[in-house]
């Protein structure tokens, strides 16, 4: 099955309401007002449920010089139709104070995932 997006990019494997994973990397990350702030670097899976736990995206930088990766939870993303990217509702400056790493670290996920949602946790909207 194959899906066309709104900026006329056919995408195979994908329906209006899933994509594969391997897609989802690359994918622009905007603000509401369509602003680019990035794109998703990596996804970070819960390997009991499956379900998507962050978007890690890369932020600031220059090619690639300077760039942090900002894991955020998935529940802040929210896809648009409209911008043909994952929008998040943060100003810039929550995101530049948010638990980063650089593209050399390794984070010990273990204890990282507890500072992004204590960092995150009174700006998750409730699940839909």
């Amino acid at each position: 099955m194959s899906y066309t997006t709104p900026s006329g990019t056919d995408h195979h494997s994908e329906t209006p309401t899933m994509i594969a994973a391997s897609k989802v990397n690359g994918t622009k990350v905007c603000n509401a007002a369509g602003e680019s702030l990035g794109s998703i670097h990596d996804v970070m899976l819960d390997k009991q449920s499956g379900h998507v736990t962050y978007a890690v995206m890369s932020f600031g930088g220059f090619l690639g010089i300077g760039e942090k990766y900002h894991p955020l939870p998935w529940r802040q993303l929210t896809y648009s139709e409209a911008y043909d990217a994952y929008v998040v509702n943060l100003d810039k400056r929550v995101l530049e104070n948010a638990p980063s790493y650089g593209t050399a670290d390794v984070p010990d996920w273990s204890i990282y995932g507890h500072d992004i949602d204590e960092y995150y946790g009174s700006r998750q909207p409730p699940l839909m």
